[in-house]
């Protein structure tokens, strides 16, 4: 989860805190649903309904993900009027990682090689494993609500990667075997996750002074086993849930293509 991203763009700041994501999911879940399964037009008006931001903090987060080339706006084939808004793949492969990592950890755990997860690398299926996801949250509600300390992190930016990186460090200091820990000092989390040294700063002093880490000399050197609980139940019911999903996507067949439309700014 922590991983580099491959792209230029500082994707983890821009994607990964909660209201922005869920802009982002919920578009994905609406451009899919349109051209490969009859859904409604997605347009910014349709996805302004739908996520817990503004009407003018949508818009705005919107016009940032068209500057980076993240999201188009397609004109409707049967009315050019109207535009809809189209993700990129990489806009797919960024909003989708998570789930599918979860897929790679139920790989791991069932022994399966290959593993479902290698179904998935493409934006097709990968953005079929979103739009599922998004119909099930529109249905029954979100599934990060009931884990609030995990759901505190994921508010901030890069908030939820930073509890994965503390999850990891605490794993490699007590679990023989585990992999080893990114680096915890300010300047190797501020590196890999593409913020400020100042943010990271802040994130770790708020969950100190929370009493739920501590971190001297930039290891970690205590983590409260009620938080990391709530971390393992929240990671074990994705695992099952994106399982689930990933499951259903690769026994369906590939979905049936809308017509490409012109692009337009």
């Amino acid at each position: 989860m922590i991983e580099p991203s491959q792209i230029v763009w500082p994707s983890h700041k821009l994607l990964n805190q909660i209201g922005r994501y869920v802009v982002s999911f919920m578009l994905i879940h609406n451009d899919y649903a349109w051209r490969h399964h009859g859904g409604p037009r997605p347009t910014l008006t349709a996805l302004q309904a739908m996520v817990g931001l503004s009407h003018r903090q949508t818009a705005g987060f919107v016009s940032t993900l068209k500057a980076g080339r993240f999201v188009t706006a397609v004109a409707d084939p049967d009315d050019a009027r109207v535009k809809c808004l189209q993700a990129s793949p990489a806009l797919v492969t960024e909003i989708g990682r998570s789930g599918r990592l979860f897929v790679v950890a139920m790989d791991a755990v069932a022994g399966r090689d290959p593993g479902r997860a290698a179904g998935l690398d493409g934006p097709g299926r990968l953005g079929e494993l979103v739009r599922r996801s998004a119909a099930h949250v529109l249905r029954h509600g979100t599934l990060i609500a009931p884990f609030p300390r995990v759901l505190h992190f994921a508010g901030r930016d890069c908030g939820y990667p930073l509890l994965a990186a503390l999850v990891g460090a605490h794993y490699a200091a007590t679990i023989p075997g585990a992999p080893p820990a990114a680096p915890l000092s300010l300047r190797g989390l501020a590196e890999r996750l593409d913020v400020s040294r100042a943010h990271v700063g802040n994130l770790l002093a708020e969950a100190e002074a929370a009493g739920w880490i501590r971190i001297a000399d930039s290891r970690l050197t205590f983590f409260d086993p009620t938080v990391l609980a709530e971390f393992e139940d929240w990671a074990a019911g994705q695992m099952l849930f994106y399982d689930d999903l990933a499951a259903a996507v690769l026994a369906d067949p590939p979905a049936v293509r809308v017509p490409d439309c012109a692009c337009t700014s």
